[in-house]
């Protein structure tokens, strides 16, 4: 898509959240009702005939597009979140990341086997939060698996939808 506007609100913070990372801050597109917009009419008109059952949003600026786009089609939200912060009984995956190592947890009876699930994050990069999301997803068997992500970086030697071949993806932009 890459479009103008919402290439336009998107802010690049340098050196966070350490020296030689690009940071890609979503916030700007969410705080812009135009940005929003956009990314939501997008989103609808790529998954509207999926038949999507769930949209898993990933922690924690994955939930807002999830969340939003959800409300249109008529679907439920799961939450992927950092451990300690879902009641009941969870799974988890652990993963690499750019700057770190860290977990997602989802509620164990959050898919079931008649869903078509759609995943939702703001940023793809390496691909490791999106790997340990996507395999929590497959492990509870749906009918199929979708993935989108906001942003999709490039540029800096990142090649996240390699780990993804087989799979569904699509971007809002790509950097």
């Amino acid at each position: 898509m890459n479009s103008k506007l919402l290439l336009d609100n998107l802010r690049c913070v340098p050196d966070f959240p350490k020296k030689g990372i690009n940071f890609r801050d979503v916030t700007t597109l969410f705080k812009n009702g135009e940005c929003m917009k956009e990314m939501l009419d997008e989103m609808e008109r790529l998954y509207k005939d999926k038949g999507i059952t769930k949209i898993v949003g990933v922690e924690s600026r994955g939930f807002v597009m999830a969340s939003a786009l959800a409300g249109r089609l008529g679907c439920g939200v799961v939450l992927a979140r950092k451990p300690g912060k879902l009641p009941a009984t969870v799974i988890k995956e652990s993963f690499s990341k750019e700057y770190g190592v860290d977990t997602v947890e989802m509620h164990l009876d959050s898919i079931d086997p008649n869903d078509v699930v759609l995943i939702h994050d703001d940023l793809l990069a390496t691909g490791g939060t999106a790997k340990a999301t996507y395999k929590l997803v497959e492990d509870l068997h749906p009918k199929k698996i979708y993935m989108n992500f906001i942003i999709e970086i490039t540029d800096e030697g990142l090649h996240g939808r390699d780990l993804f071949k087989d799979i569904d993806l699509t971007c809002l932009l790509t950097i």
